[in-house]
């Protein structure tokens, strides 16, 4: 960890000399457990951990559900994730430094509301 900053920098494997320029700040992540802990908070204290953890899970599986079925889900005042489709490319191997030809592929994109954005 280097002096008067407030993350650590990442120094082994392969790609060190990458990973070793990016900080990696893990306090900026809410991760599942602090979104279930803040969906309980907003619950009320009539609220149990579990039922928040049951509806934070059903609606991320809607979300996945939805995109499926339906290659898009917008949430009205949060955003969109909607399927976007990449396509074929040339690359490079970094470990032979080989050209290789990377296949089309489907990715999921999120797209922020306007009144997300405005708030953030």
């Amino acid at each position: 960890m280097k002096k008067g900053k407030p993350w650590a920098y990442a120094l082994s494997g392969p790609d060190r000399w990458f990973r070793s320029r990016l900080p990696i700040q893990p306090s900026i992540f809410m991760n599942k457990v602090e979104l279930v802990e803040a969906v309980k908070k907003q619950l009320g204290s009539e609220t149990s951990k579990a039922d928040a953890e049951k509806a934070v899970t059903a609606v991320i599986h809607s979300i996945k559900a939805g995109v499926k079925k339906d290659k898009m889900v917008q949430l009205v005042g949060f955003g969109t994730f909607k399927v976007v489709e990449r396509k074929a490319r040339k690359g490079v191997n970094p470990k032979t430094l080989q050209q290789i030809r990377i296949p089309k592929s489907k990715t999921v994109k999120f797209v922020p509301g306007k009144d997300f954005k405005t708030k953030v």
